[in-house]
Formats: C-alpha cells, sequence, structure tokens
C-alpha cells in the first residue's frame, strides 16, 4: 500500500467519524473513534505515546 493509498483512508475514516459525532467534542473523543476505526479497518496504529517534556528545567 503507498502512502497516498493509506493518508486517504485515514482521511476518509476520519470525515466518517467527524460526520457521526459532529464538532464540538474534545480531540480526544474523536482521537478513541480514529483508533477504532482504523483497527476495524484491519490497520496497525499505536495511540500518542508520552514523550518527556521539559520546560524552563521543570520536567512535566
Amino acid at each position: 500500500m503507498t502512502e497516498n493509498e493509506l493518508s486517504k483512508i485515514v482521511l476518509d475514516l476520519g470525515i466518517k467519524v467527524h460526520k457521526v459525532l459532529g464538532p464540538g467534542l474534545l480531540e480526544s473523543a474523536y482521537e478513541e473513534c480514529l483508533y477504532y476505526e482504523i483497527n476495524k479497518y484491519g490497520l496497525f496504529v499505536e495511540k500518542q505515546k508520552a514523550l518527556p517534556l521539559i520546560y524552563e528545567e521543570i520536567k512535566l
């Protein structure tokens, strides 16, 4: 599968999720539903990974 084919699938699934849920929800709601749809389609996907973040010498 090419990058263009993959991106079309993900974009189409994202539009599907948005049509079902509508606007105005938190990003995390759309993320969970898109994660579900991508898995249901049979593609492997990982959710956001925690990264170390240091801001003004404070590890967040």
